[in-house]
Formats: C-alpha cells, sequence, structure tokens
C-alpha cells in the first residue's frame, strides 16, 4: 500500500494536529494524480508491499494505510491513522530506509504530484472536513 514517496516526506508545516507530545492518534489524507499508462503497473505492485517496507510503516508509528484509485481523473486518495509522537522523525525514519528508497524507485514513475501541492510535498495533503465518531 505504501506509495512513493511518503505522503508526509515534506516540509509542510501547516497539518492540524499532529501528534508531539501524546500518543494519540491522527487521521491523515493525501492526494496524487497517477499516469494512467501506470495504473495496472502500480496496481500489480500494490499486491505484494514488501514485508520490509511495511515493517519500516509500522515502526514509525503508521496504522491503517490505504491508497484508494478515482479514475478518470486519475487520483490516487491515500489515508492513514499516525499513533506516533514524533511525526517529523517517523516520517524521516522511512525516508531514510533503504528498502523504502528502493520501493518509491518502482512506484514514483508512476505518480503525477499535483501541481497544487504545497512546497515540499509529493503526496498533497488534504483537510479533514468529518470524520464521525
Amino acid at each position: 500500500m505504501l506509495a512513493t514517496p511518503l505522503p508526509l516526506r515534506s516540509t509542510h508545516t501547516s497539518l492540524p494536529d499532529i501528534p508531539t507530545e501524546t500518543n494519540h492518534m491522527q487521521k491523515m489524507g493525501w492526494v496524487i494524480g497517477i499516469d494512467p499508462q501506470h495504473i495496472p503497473e502500480y496496481k500489480r505492485l500494490h499486491t505484494a508491499v514488501w514485508p520490509a517496507v511495511l515493517l519500516r510503516i509500522d515502526q514509525s508509528q503508521v496504522r491503517n494505510y490505504s491508497i484508494f484509485l478515482r479514475e478518470p481523473e486519475n487520483l490516487l486518495f491515500g489515508y492513514w491513522e499516525y499513533h506516533g509522537q514524533d511525526f517529523e522523525v517517523d516520517m524521516a525514519a522511512i525516508a531514510a530506509d533503504p528498502d523504502t528508497q528502493r520501493w518509491w524507485a518502482l512506484c514514483g514513475p508512476c505518480q503525477r504530484p499535483l501541481e497544487s501541492r504545497s512546497p515540499g510535498e509529493h503526496w498533497a495533503a488534504m483537510e479533514s472536513v468529518f470524520c464521525s465518531a
């Protein structure tokens, strides 16, 4: 399920309520374009995400990571729940992981970042506007 590079591998600083001192869950959503000719390959890759990549995601306190495809607009929507205490450190650990970097090298050419994304973002962060309890 991990796409490349991580949505939060960015310098975006206006994300609401990112955990820093307590261990509470933060729901996060992301969007990016996908090249239509690469959709079959992207789907194939994500049917068997490498165990080392999944382990690094888990070690970085990311849970319930899902990616959805919207056609014909060719958009990927990513969702995850962050349970950690230091978001920037956890995202840096994912970005520094050699297996994750190799994974990103395979998935990255499939993706088309949005022009409207914030500086430093690959996947564009989305604002949460509703969540049922």
